[in-house]
């Protein structure tokens, strides 16, 4: 099932993924010797993302440590997939990483001038469509940091509604020392720290610690890497224990508001809240606390 929230130009993009998947996947004659079949390992280590879902969290794991966690074309296709299959019915989503990197932005080998304005039009698009996916996902998306996270991995990273962070994460939109300045990673970079902060980050290339972060907005915790497993899936059962449409209605609005005017967003947050208590669980939550007992959510 795909999210119902996904606009129309962001569903185009999964009929990409699915006729792209479909060219890779045509039959072929047998071999006269085929090969073993791959192990499990070899198949996990093979796949640049690693899926499951558990208790109503779905974890994302960005699987191509060697090539630092690149969000390649194909690495955002995935991504994109996986945010957009609700067939789990999950009520958050976590994005980690293996490896010291959790993800160095894009690979810029796909951005040399012998692929083509349109190839490289097709891929900051994609990319675009990625961020919003996740900015539009009906459950809030956590991204759990460990390490590095660069330009476009940021710009992900920046998108997400939560973020913990260890206290040996750092983030940078480094571009300009490549000579391609991060403007589209800057875009929910300002948006979520002040913005001469996000100036001298962009200007200068500059790493922050996950101190800074957490100071400027960029985070919403820092633990000690032991912890961070820890303080991250304590987070998500946090969520899970609220009601996954009254949590939906709030991020719609809570994203939304940020681009309103104050008097604009107290009258469509007015609008909201009278739909919310029309809710089924808006009203059982109500009831549950009047009559001091836990709500059981539809």
């Amino acid at each position: 099932m795909r999210s119902k929230f996904l606009p129309v130009f962001q569903q185009s993009l999964l009929l990409r993924l699915e006729s792209t998947q479909a060219a890779h996947h045509k039959p072929t004659a047998p071999s006269p010797s085929p090969s073993p079949s791959p192990s499990p390992q070899q198949q996990s280590e093979e796949r640049i993302c690693l899926t499951s879902t558990e208790n109503g969290i779905k974890r994302i794991i960005l699987n191509n440590s060697k090539k630092r966690n690149a969000l390649s074309y194909a690495m955002m296709l995935e991504l994109f997939k996986e945010i957009a299959d609700m067939r789990d019915r999950p009520r958050v989503i976590v994005i980690s990483a293996h490896g010291p990197v959790f993800s160095s932005g894009h690979d810029l080998r796909e951005l040399k001038k012998e692929h083509g304005s349109r190839r490289h039009e097709e891929i900051f698009r994609t990319c675009t469509e990625l961020m919003c996916a996740v900015e539009n996902c009906e459950v809030p998306v956590i991204a759990q940091v460990n390490g590095l996270a660069a330009a476009a991995g940021c710009q992900l990273v920046a998108s997400c509604d939560l973020v913990v962070a260890s206290s040996n994460s750092t983030f940078s939109v480094p571009g300009v020392y490549n000579g391609l300045f991060c403007s589209t990673p800057g875009i929910p970079l300002v948006r979520a720290v002040p913005l001469k902060i996000a100036a001298k980050l962009l200007y200068t290339g500059e790493p922050i610690t996950a101190a800074e972060a957490l100071q400027h907005g960029l985070v919403s915790s820092v633990v000690e890497e032991a912890e961070l497993e820890k303080e991250t899936i304590r987070l998500a059962h946090r969520i899970c224990q609220m009601s996954p449409a009254v949590i939906a209605v709030g991020k719609k609005f809570l994203r939304a508001q940020v681009e309103m005017d104050r008097k604009l967003a107290y009258q469509e947050g007015e609008r909201v809240m009278v739909s919310n208590l029309a809710l089924s669980d808006g009203q059982e939550g109500i009831a549950a606390f009047l009559e001091k007992r836990k709500a059981k959510w539809s």
